[in-house]
């Protein structure tokens, strides 16, 4: 299905991509503290509301 430079390229590929978001995260980390507090609840709200359409649909369905 893939050549095997196509199978190392993918592997180095994923490997520098995740080094360079974990790095820029990290960097970030403290900024993303400061301006975006209580967006946990935004998070939760949404999960909420999923839930809860989840529960209609079974609800109307039986």
């Amino acid at each position: 299905m893939f050549t095997t430079g196509q199978l190392i390229f993918s592997i180095c590929f994923v490997i520098v991509f995740v080094t360079i978001v974990v790095i820029a995260y990290r960097r970030d980390k403290k900024l993303h503290r400061r301006h975006y507090k209580g967006t946990i609840w935004i998070l939760v709200g949404f999960l909420v509301f999923v839930g809860l359409l989840l529960m209609a649909k079974w609800l109307l369905k039986q």
